[in-house]
């Protein structure tokens, strides 16, 4: 597999959201509006990217015993560095996603990606599959996002372009399973007519 192919699978041919259904948490929980779906997203691609490439680095020195407790030491030193610069950087970001940010310690994305991939390729390589992903998680969270924000709200990004409320169903719990579950159909059909 070359570069261009490892960084783009994890845009539409293994997306963590529509293709591989990993990581629904975050993604039904998360993405009341886009700005909170991009913010997560790129979260969530900030700790994939760096801990592939840590785990690319120490994965010859790692006993096989302790593999996985050692995989989830470096992710959780990435969450721990990505909440500082949160709380430092972006506060009401940070306040607004909430306890997903920890969360992002026990995604099986993450894991899944450094036991699949980065504990078995080199640092380039990991580093482009975890980016790869990680746009594909982040495109994902962000177009739930924003079609959830659309229709509960009437505005894009914060940006009211309907007066008056939508439906507030699509701002609550159930509203996310309808519009996912659309989204899981229109991306299915558009990616069988690429095939």
């Amino acid at each position: 597999m070359n570069k261009w192919q490892t960084f783009t699978k994890g845009l539409i041919k293994e997306n963590p959201t529509f293709v591989l259904l990993l990581g629904m948490c975050p993604t039904l929980g998360t993405t009341t509006s886009a700005i909170n779906g991009m913010g997560m997203g790129v979260a969530t691609l900030f700790v994939l990217t760096m801990s592939n490439i840590v785990i690319s680095l120490i994965k010859n020195y790692i006993p096989g015993k302790v593999r996985i407790p050692a995989f989830i030491v470096v992710i959780a030193s990435m969450v721990t560095v990505l909440q500082l610069c949160m709380q430092a950087y972006v506060p009401a970001l940070y306040e607004t996603l909430g306890v997903f940010i920890p969360l992002i310690v026990v995604n099986c994305i993450i894991l899944g990606r450094a036991e699949a991939f980065a504990s078995k390729n080199g640092v380039f390589s990991s580093a482009l599959d975890g980016l790869g992903i990680g746009c594909g998680f982040t495109l994902s969270l962000t177009v739930l996002g924003t079609v959830r924000e659309m229709l509960g709200n009437g505005s894009i990004f914060g940006y009211k372009f309907i007066a008056g409320d939508g439906i507030l169903l699509f701002v609550l719990a159930p509203g996310a399973f309808i519009a996912l579950g659309y989204l899981l159909v229109i991306f299915n059909k558009l990616t069988a007519k690429m095939k």
